[in-house]
């Protein structure tokens, strides 16, 4: 398996590797210093997993998610960053990280995480999975009808009304009220709001 580590801090970079070097399975590992130099990398070698620290020099971290998640194939990218907050972590798994690992975590849950991404799946920190199961639980969107949460979806994929109405198989005028009421039922005022809580709905989904 190869592993492409993402950080602008060699000894960082160097204590991955030794860490990661026994017990995750890992048989090669490629390095990069900046953004810039990311897609590159993967385009040439195809590492099957990307360690990204968030805060590079030059490419910010979510954005070069969204590009590493429009390769073909795309790797799977874990995120480990000095950001514990649960904010960050939903950013990244709705830019498409398939893992969320602060780098205060213990040793053996990045070894953990790292094996369990190889294995196809999913994998956040414990403390922050928790924060974000709270947030859920209190996610404002509970409240919202099946069909509001609907509409909700194909406006988060970027639908018109029209376009909306159409593939809900409701009038124009139908869809307009339920997103007035999907605004008063989540607090929101433009539409633009709303879209932002569909994507924080779609981040909890992942989580």
């Amino acid at each position: 398996m190869k592993l492409l580590i993402v950080d602008d801090h060699a000894v960082v970079r160097a204590g991955l590797r030794r860490l990661l070097a026994a017990g995750s399975g890992v048989t090669e590992f490629l390095e990069a210093g900046t953004g810039r130099a990311v897609l590159p990398l993967v385009r040439g070698h195809r590492p099957e997993i990307v360690l990204l620290d968030l805060n590079l020099p030059d490419i910010g971290g979510l954005e070069l998610l969204r590009r590493l998640r429009a390769e073909v194939p795309p790797p799977r990218v874990l995120v480990f960053t000095m950001h514990a907050d649960p904010v960050f972590a939903a950013r990244a798994l709705e830019a498409g990280a398939a893992g969320y690992l602060s780098k205060t975590a213990d040793p053996a849950e990045l070894v953990e995480a790292v094996a369990r991404l190889a294995r196809g799946g999913r994998y956040v920190e414990r403390e922050i999975a928790q924060a974000l199961a709270v947030q859920e639980s209190e996610a404002p969107w509970r409240d919202l009808t099946p069909r509001e949460l609907e509409i909700l979806r194909l406006l988060r994929e970027g639908g018109d009304l029209a376009g909306i109405a159409a593939a809900v198989g409701v009038s124009y005028k139908t869809v307009a009220n339920t997103c007035l009421r999907i605004k008063a039922k989540l607090g929101v005022r433009r539409t633009a709001d709303l879209v932002r809580l569909a994507l924080r709905m779609e981040a909890a989904e992942r989580a």
